[in-house]
């Protein structure tokens, strides 16, 4: 599959400096073009009317609604919607759970810049990503 050179991406998150560092991580990539920044899962879901993204990185502890419910609820309106959920822990279960609603993607907030660029790049391929700290509790869980 063909990659777009301006993969367009929204990051949902409550914390603004977790936000702004993607922002300025992410855009140090020529392929990434950070388009929408939220604070919350009712400002993120007003947003996707207005201008959808390629990408959208999920904070899987936003509010009201937390990742999961909002995970639902944008894949009933938007099934082709591509998702990697975001958060500090590194739980298996958290990346299963997220994957299993149809998210294509987990990364955890200590991941890597490369590390999140793959994920991306999967995503954009239409495959799954689990990053390697959750990979590990995967298979050590086994």
């Amino acid at each position: 599959m063909n990659i777009p050179q301006n993969i367009r991406i929204m990051i949902a998150d409550d914390h603004e400096t977790i936000r702004q560092t993607w922002k300025i991580l992410l855009e140090q990539d020529s392929r990434f073009q950070v388009v929408a920044e939220c604070a919350n899962s009712e400002e993120m879901m007003e947003q996707l009317k207005i201008d959808f993204p390629d990408i959208i990185l999920l904070d899987i502890n936003l509010n009201p609604s937390n990742g999961f419910e909002t995970t639902r609820m944008i894949l009933q309106q938007w099934p082709d919607a591509r998702i990697i959920g975001l958060s500090l822990n590194d739980q298996a279960v958290y990346a299963k759970n997220l994957l299993l609603l149809g998210a294509k993607g987990f990364v955890t907030k200590d991941s890597s810049r490369t590390e999140m660029s793959e994920a991306i790049i999967e995503a954009m391929n239409g495959r799954e990503y689990i990053c390697k700290d959750v990979r590990k509790n995967m298979l050590a869980k086994r």
